[in-house]
């Protein structure tokens, strides 16, 4: 299941998200989105777990929890064609 994580800290790493999410089962990935140009975290990352049950265990131990000052939000990836879609 792929996992949606926002609201991140901006200090947040790869790494420090994976360490997170490993406490709760295995992990294919963890990535924290960052900018293409500058390289800054966007504040939010998608963490890959194969497991379902472990994954929807992840979600809701982990939603709202207090990272860093801020309180993240944690739920499941909804695909690209799913997303709201901003009008100018």
């Amino acid at each position: 299941m792929r996992i949606y994580v926002g609201n991140l800290p901006y200090s947040v790493t790869d790494e420090e998200l994976r360490d997170l999410f490993s406490e709760h089962g295995v992990l294919v990935s963890a990535e924290v989105i960052k900018d293409k140009f500058s390289g800054q975290s966007k504040g939010f990352g998608f963490v890959d777990m194969p497991n379902d049950s472990e994954a929807e265990r992840a979600i809701a131990e982990l939603n709202e929890l207090l990272l860093k000052g801020r309180k993240v939000m944690v739920n499941e990836a909804r695909p690209r064609g799913d997303r709201m879609t901003r009008r100018a």
